[in-house]
């Protein structure tokens, strides 16, 4: 029996409202709440993010070592430039660095957050 029930992952920022909406509508989800410390959270069919304000918010800088990525999400996609065509729509950068750019493509969220569009899925998770 699992004591966990749902994973929410939390990503720093500086606008917690607009990181919140750009992964509402890239993930297909909601803004479902926001909290008295300004972290808002987005529901997107079971998954929770949170966008959390932080002072002096600084994104990482991928693939540099100046401020490490330390997190970053893998999503799933059927088409991968439709995909990112959509993302880049929504508001997110592509990375100047693409390693295997027909696996997967590595871009930005507004906040700087890396994350990665792929069809490399492993087929137990199709």
């Amino acid at each position: 029996m699992s004591v966990v029930r749902r994973v929410a992952v939390s990503l720093d920022c500086a606008d917690a409202d607009a990181l919140a909406w750009f992964w509402a509508r890239l993930l297909g989800g909601s803004v479902a709440f926001t909290s008295p410390s300004g972290t808002v959270g987005v529901v997107a069919d079971g998954f929770v993010l949170t966008a959390m304000p932080i002072a002096d918010y600084q994104p990482p800088r991928w693939p540099g070592p100046g401020v490490p990525k330390q997190l970053h999400l893998d999503l799933a996609v059927e088409d991968l430039s439709a995909a990112q065509a959509e993302a880049l729509r929504l508001g997110a950068t592509l990375a100047p660095t693409q390693p295997d750019p027909d696996r997967w493509r590595v871009l930005f969220d507004p906040a700087g957050h890396p994350f990665c569009l792929t069809v490399a899925v492993p087929a137990a998770l199709r």
